[in-house]
């Protein structure tokens, strides 16, 4: 008994770490494509997921400078979502 619980927790475990993982990699592609049509570039490779996770809430207009920001000041998902002014609500992030 004690054997099958470990293994359904270790199943259940597995698969919301592979949903979450996958979804950070959707959302790496999609805010570099954002980045991209908005600048030409694509994102600083020094981005980290945390911090390009919470660029995804910044609007079109402050996304740019928001993402170079982030790079040189080494801001946190936190402070990068708290420096947003006009918030892109992500509804689909599971």
């Amino acid at each position: 008994m004690i054997l099958i619980s470990i293994v359904l927790l270790l199943i259940w475990w597995y698969a919301r770490v592979f949903a979450v993982r996958a979804q950070d990699r959707a959302i790496r592609a999609e805010e570099n494509f954002r980045h991209y049509i908005l600048t030409g570039k694509p994102l600083d490779s020094r981005l980290k997921m945390s911090q390009i996770i919470g660029l995804r809430f910044a609007s079109d207009e402050e996304m740019p400078a928001l993402a170079k920001r982030a790079v040189e000041e080494d801001l946190s998902s936190k402070q990068i979502k708290e420096a947003v002014k006009n918030w892109r609500a992500d509804h689909d992030r599971v």
